[in-house]
């Protein structure tokens, strides 16, 4: 069953925007002003909505992600502000060199929100986002703990079984591809979704390798109820309980969104 903003871009946008104005920029002005001057890069910005609010303030913005048709969506969405020269799209992989020698050492603020999960060797590709920072830059990270309920994001399947069922992700690879196939599912959904569940992250393997990368985590909330819900399905956002957000794997089961401002320790 996909949902409405599976199928619009508009209403994916739209959404995105909600949620970066009530919660997203509210959580990184817990440690940075976002106002004019501050320069702002998005690695898999989608249609550009979670950098709009910071548009409206005055940052200057960067919104990169591999996929054509959604930074031609973001182009057109942004042409005023890409025409004053305020932000800029583009189809681009970070790792690239020559994208390393324009903007190394660049940005104040960098926003990966639900991308981490989806990107490989996240080990190696966590610690290179320190080169593009600036001196007192920071990373914020929102993604969902690969062993929550929805942990591979299925509300993309058509079958509406499929897409409300909780945590069958978690099993074996071929169990899991097999009930895909079963219900219907499309080969490229497959492909999406299996792909998913091979770089799915925990919050405990986020917080090891952000150790082992020389970062600090300075702020950090757990929700059992994802802020982006309330846009997609009217869902109030809930904070996960203290109690709960101290207790190791356990809590990747029971919390549908972990959110992270990172910076170096020096």
């Amino acid at each position: 069953m996909a949902l409405v903003q599976h199928k619009s871009k508009i209403v994916r946008f739209q959404q995105q925007v909600d949620n970066s104005v009530e919660y997203l920029v509210p959580f990184v002005e817990k440690r940075i002003s976002v106002k004019a001057g501050l320069k702002v890069l998005e690695i898999g910005c989608g249609e550009g909505g979670v950098l709009k609010p910071f548009t409206e303030r005055g940052s200057q913005v960067l919104g990169v992600d591999l996929s054509t048709s959604r930074i031609e969506t973001a182009c057109h969405l942004f042409k005023e502000e890409i025409a004053s020269g305020q932000a800029d799209f583009m189809v681009k992989n970070v790792w690239d060199e020559d994208f390393l020698e324009k903007y190394k050492g660049n940005f104040d603020l960098i926003i990966l929100k639900d991308v981490i999960e989806h990107i490989p060797n996240q080990e190696a590709f966590i610690p290179y986002l320190k080169k593009f920072l600036s001196p007192q830059g920071y990373i914020f990270f929102g993604f969902p703990p690969w062993w929550m309920p929805f942990g591979v994001h299925q509300q993309v399947c058509k079958s509406k079984f499929l897409a409300f069922l909780p945590w069958y992700h978690l099993l074996p690879t071929g169990l899991y591809k097999g009930i895909l196939k079963a219900f219907g599912e499309k080969p490229k959904t497959i492909d999406e979704l299996i792909e998913v569940k091979e770089t799915g992250i925990s919050l405990h393997r986020f917080e090891r390798i952000i150790q082992k990368s020389g970062l600090l985590t300075r702020e950090k909330i757990h929700f059992l109820i994802n802020p982006i819900y309330k846009f997609k399905f009217g869902i109030k956002p809930i904070k996960q309980a203290k109690l709960i957000t101290k207790i190791p794997f356990f809590r990747d089961f029971v919390t549908t969104a972990g959110w992270y401002l990172v910076s170096p320790e020096n």
